[in-house]
């Protein structure tokens, strides 16, 4: 099928915009409803081709389409929008508008990675179905007819749509900030401050309106030993984030008081039962021994973390990997396994949201990160972390929260 001539076929008026907002392709059915070529329009940015109406302060369909525009490219979701009051420069008249009502709809398309790559703005003019009410004469007694009040009635209800969704998205970005700020703030380690050979890091997903309940922590022991964690609760805002701060203070606790993985994971599967919202969480806990060379693990259905030594090879900890908290009806010992490590080797700990990416196969998204850590070996714990995300494409965040602990041993 030629793709090309459908969309230039297609009656429906389409503009294709780059992340940057940029004009990348436009139909013949956009070109006809704007009176524009498209020498007009491509590679301009929409803004620029589209400004607004500086004759009508009042009018805001320049700032819902941005904020719109910028909602697609953080959420990935396509977004209909409210019947927008949105005037056109008219071409060879500068500084001239026409009014015009449209209907818009923004669609992004996304890479396999799941980034949006380009945004389809789908708009219908409506102009001539709005101002219809105004064209014909009124009553003598001035009062709108059936149908003009009918149009009235369903305009003012779009608008209130608007109003009420956008309170809203500010309702939900405020529970949101409350959930990150109290999830920041229970991921304070006193004593990952003595480990400057340490790097951690916390990423909120990109866009999204609540925050997971992914964690890392690392705690002193004695004789010179050291344990690292990093957990995964299932759940989202501010319910999963509380059930995160109890279920890491509780592995925090139990590694100080038996100072075996398998059994601080034990403990912690048992007191997970009595949590709400704790089922299924995911968690890592390894005793890092410097005196031996040793890394003592046991695993609670978390990805497995890699151990890379100085040579760029790497090894996945998956020797001692069990089902997640809560998951068996009775209890069962864990499993411990041990690797051996040499000084300047890398031990990354990392939350699902590191490697997962939607219709790609887990073990695709593991192979990434060996390949990336390899790359990046040598480098300083703390550049390493930021090499990593920025390889990853997930310096700004991903679709799901990041927790990731990386330390040179």
């Amino acid at each position: 099928m030629d793709y090309a001539a459908l969309f230039a076929a297609t009656p429906s008026p389409y503009l294709v915009l780059g992340t940057d907002l940029v004009i990348v392709e436009v139909n013949q059915a956009y070109l006809d409803a704007t009176g524009r070529t498209r020498d007009d329009v491509m590679g301009r940015y929409v803004f620029d081709a589209f400004p607004a109406n500086p004759a009508d302060p009042e009018a805001d369909g320049v700032r819902n389409l941005s904020a719109s525009l910028h909602r697609v490219l953080i959420t990935g979701e396509p977004e209909p929008m409210a019947l927008q009051k949105y005037d056109i420069p008219i071409m060879g008249r500068p500084g001239v508008f026409e009014e015009r009502w449209w209907s818009p709809v923004n669609t992004p398309i996304l890479a396999p990675d799941g980034k949006v790559v380009w945004i389809i703005h789908r708009v219908e003019d409506v102009t001539a179905f709005v101002q219809a009410h105004t064209a014909g004469a009124r009553p003598p007694t001035g009062r709108l007819t059936e149908r003009e009040a009918l149009e009235a009635e369903l305009y003012a209800r779009a608008r209130e749509l608007q109003r009420l969704n956008e309170e809203l998205r500010q309702a939900h970005s405020r529970e949101r900030q409350v959930a990150v700020t109290l999830q920041e703030g229970m991921l304070q380690s006193p004593d990952l401050a003595r480990h400057q050979n340490v790097a951690v890091r916390y990423l909120p997903a990109a866009g999204s309106l609540n925050v997971c309940g992914d964690w890392y922590d690392v705690a002193d022991l004695t004789d010179g030993r050291f344990s690292v964690a990093v957990g995964d609760v299932v759940g989202h805002g501010l319910e999963a984030a509380a059930v995160m701060g109890m279920l890491r203070s509780a592995l925090s606790a139990a590694i100080r008081a038996l100072e075996r993985p398998a059994q601080a994971l034990e403990v912690l599967g048992l007191y997970a039962r009595s949590v709400d919202g704790a089922l299924n969480t995911t968690a890592f806990k390894a005793l890092v021994d410097p005196a031996s060379c040793l890394i003592i693990y046991s695993n609670a259905g978390h990805p497995p973390p890699i151990l890379v030594h100085t040579d760029g090879t790497s090894e996945r900890l998956d020797q001692a990997t069990d089902p997640p908290l809560g998951v068996r009806a009775l209890h069962v010992p864990r499993p411990q396994a041990t690797a051996v490590y040499a000084p300047g080797d890398t031990l990354v700990l990392y939350t699902d949201g590191l490697i997962e990416r939607r219709d790609e196969d887990i073990d695709v998204g593991l192979a990434r990160l060996t390949d990336t850590l390899s790359e990046s070996s040598q480098l300083t714990p703390e550049h390493m972390a930021d090499a990593l995300l920025a390889r990853l494409g997930l310096a700004g965040g991903g679709r799901d929260d990041i927790a990731l602990v990386i330390v040179r041993l």
